[in-house]
């Protein structure tokens, strides 16, 4: 049994009474179903606008109770979250269940010092107070490689470097050792020596805690370096989902396709130009009329603007393409298989903006 299940997640937000796009509703999360086992690390993966964040948030509990809707389900460790009341999912927020949040800037409190932040959470969650929570935290933020951990402990966000701010809110959010860890753009706007430092920190904690990941991002250097199944989200629905070997050796969905096509490769000729995805995310037509990504893809055909397209197996199975136009490999392309994975190795190349 897997340590989360989500099944036919959707969220909804309710359209303004006023103004432009009046009483109209926005689906942002349209039916995404996925596993997380323990040990293991899911990549959601897609642009700015997709429902990434927006499903994390649902999983955690932190969206609006009002003007928002919530449907599908999202069993951790056999309880659905969506059904739990605010106590119960407070009880585990923090504890078994935490996420490393994309801005720290903006995610930590500007007026309260980093101890105080992290000494919290031992308090709610494991009852320590005074010296000994005060040791706990400081060893938590040499643990994450803060330098000289009892000066910062002190300090503010403010005084921190975007690194050092970044692996504070990991410290938080490991504190209490949780089964299932959640990161949204844990290396967004950060250098390429942290975004490393980063991402080893998280794949030894996956290695030696056992802590399932769920990955949040546009970076598919990422997801190469890190990510064991990955899920490719357009419009708030998954469009491929596939091992993170099978994705890149044979991208199937024009969509992911398209993310691996428009990477700077260091192999290409010189001169070579980017193939980008055309248009933008917002030239999409609704689910319920065709393919989201049909105004964008170059491989569409009308049988793509006639219903909505289901998740199928056409290549393998476990690889499941939403699409009745995929990209399938060349006749011979099969040899690819015993290949290792052709993309990038560092976790550099983003394909949104």
């Amino acid at each position: 049994m897997s340590l989360l299940s989500v099944d036919a997640l959707s969220v909804t937000f309710a359209g303004h009474a006023t103004g432009r796009g009046a009483g109209r509703d926005t689906r942002a999360v349209d039916g995404v179903s996925f596993d997380v086992d323990e040990g293991q690390v899911v990549g959601l993966v897609g642009e700015s606008g997709c429902g990434k964040s927006v499903t994390a948030l649902a999983l955690m509990g932190l969206l609006p109770r009002k003007g928002v809707s919530v449907g599908g389900r999202a069993e951790y460790d056999g309880a659905d979250l969506l059904s739990m009341s605010e106590k119960q999912v407070r009880d585990l927020r923090g504890s078994r269940l935490a996420m490393i949040f994309q801005d720290p800037l903006s995610s930590l409190n500007p007026v309260v010092p980093i101890g105080i932040q992290v000494t919290e959470i031992l308090s709610r969650h494991r009852g320590l107070k005074g010296e000994p929570a005060r040791k706990e935290a400081a060893s938590l933020l040499d643990r994450v490689g803060i330098p000289d951990p009892n000066r910062r402990l002190k300090e503010y966000p403010h005084q921190l470097s975007g690194g050092m701010r970044q692996r504070a809110l990991i410290a938080m959010a490991v504190a209490c050792a949780p089964r299932l860890l959640i990161a949204d753009e844990p290396t967004t706007a950060l250098d390429v020596t942290i975004q490393a430092q980063i991402l080893e920190l998280l794949k030894e904690l996956v290695d030696q805690e056992g802590t399932a990941l769920l990955m949040i991002t546009h970076d598919l250097g990422v997801v190469a370096g890190l990510c064991d199944q990955v899920n490719v989200l357009y419009a708030g629905r998954a469009v491929e989902t596939a091992g993170r070997r099978e994705l890149f050796t044979h991208p199937t969905h024009p969509y992911a396709h398209g993310l691996l096509g428009s990477i700077p490769r260091l192999d290409a000729p010189r001169g070579e130009p980017l193939r980008p995805i055309r248009g933008s995310i917002n030239d999409k037509i609704a689910w319920a009329d065709g393919c989201a990504f049909a105004p964008r893809c170059d491989f569409y055909t009308m049988e793509c603007l006639t219903g909505t397209p289901e998740l199928t197996e056409p290549r393998a199975p476990g690889h499941q393409v939403r699409c009745v136009n995929p990209v399938l490999p060349a006749a011979g392309a099969e040899a690819a298989d015993a290949a290792e994975p052709a993309g990038p190795a560092e976790p550099t190349a983003e394909v949104s903006s």
